[in-house]
């Protein structure tokens, strides 16, 4: 237990926060979990489910529920947000608001809509340069890590002394968090992961075979490591947990929702079908657009994401995106 902040709001009661807040708790920490809903908070409170988001997984007796935002600040140590990054700046604001100077970690993967920023850039503009903030991010599904499966994750600030201090409220013998003070890097991965996974899902359920997931696995993560390279982010930040090690879990298991929606599309059904299916955010859409954005304002080539953003908003078939990489002129890797 890391002395000093033993009692944490998590804001979001979705499947990563509940799982983020079940973890908490069984490092023995008081932990409030905050969703909007407050039926299923009652339930989830009774019950000790989180049945939307986490059916069937047993959640420690002592994590308390509310649908109150105002009560879960209340005296707390430290404040985890994990909600949609649609969502991010409004949750910030609350923040600014209720519980100004306490230490904030996000779990959020994504740039913002419209602006294209990354999440540090809002908790700058919302709480001031000074703020204490880290991102929590790694190759980790919610389901495992709340049934206290062994996973591995990072942690990220610009300060390592703080990126360290959040780690230890979350290490335990089923979760190693390990600190990282790059935190575009940590952030850029788990943003372009969830593009990347879109795309695995579109081949696979085209029928192309495992082959084509490791080529098209391998050569979006030299996407990612082109834009880390034009923005800052170090290499080995890129190869590591919550770079390579988030895009391969995402791209090859059906619990990702990323993976899952571009399964949907090769088969047919339309973004927004596929999104109604899905019923829970899936950050690679509006990433998608953003990502390609950023690329070509820093003049890098990023030629699977490219496909992905046509598939979504300009109506490409899925399959004539994975012919216009395929018609791609022959270059050195």
């Amino acid at each position: 237990m890391a002395a000093g902040y033993t009692t944490f709001a998590v804001l979001g009661a979705g499947s990563w926060g509940t799982a983020l807040a079940a973890a908490l708790v069984r490092n023995e920490h008081q932990v409030t979990l905050w969703g909007r809903d407050a039926g299923a908070m009652q339930a989830l409170a009774a019950n000790h489910e989180n049945t939307r988001y986490l059916p069937g997984i047993r959640l420690p007796e002592a994590l308390r529920c509310t649908a109150r935002i105002e009560d879960a600040l209340t005296n707390r140590d430290a404040v985890i947000v994990a909600v949609p990054t649609s969502a991010f700046r409004t949750i910030l604001k609350t923040l600014r608001a209720r519980a100004p100077g306490v230490p904030l970690v996000w779990a959020c993967k994504g740039l913002e809509a419209g602006s294209g920023k990354f999440m540090h850039v809002l908790v700058e503009e919302e709480l001031g340069a000074d703020a204490s903030g880290a991102l929590i991010s790694g190759p980790t599904f919610a389901a495992e890590v709340a049934r206290g499966l062994p996973a591995a994750t990072s942690v990220a600030a610009p300060d390592l002394a703080f990126a360290t201090r959040v780690a230890a409220w979350f290490h335990s013998e089923s979760l190693r968090a390990y600190p990282n003070d790059d935190l575009i890097g940590v952030e850029l991965g788990g943003a372009v992961k969830n593009v990347l996974a879109i795309a695995a899902g579109i081949a696979d359920g085209l029928g192309f075979g495992v082959n084509s997931r490791a080529a098209l696995i391998t050569r979006g993560l030299a996407e990612i490591m082109r834009l880390g390279e034009a923005l800052g982010a170090r290499r080995e930040t890129l190869m590591g947990l919550s770079g390579l090690g988030d895009l391969v879990l995402t791209c090859t298991d059906d619990q990702s929702r990323n993976r899952r929606y571009g399964l949907l599309l090769a088969a047919g059904l339309d973004g927004d079908a596929a999104l109604a299916k899905i019923a829970q955010a899936v950050e690679g859409v509006k990433t998608a657009r953003e990502i390609c954005a950023l690329a070509a304002n820093n003049n890098v080539e990023m030629p699977i994401s490219e496909q992905v953003y046509k598939v979504i908003y300009e109506q490409h078939s899925p399959r004539a995106a994975v012919q216009a990489l395929l018609r791609r002129e022959l270059t050195s890797e």
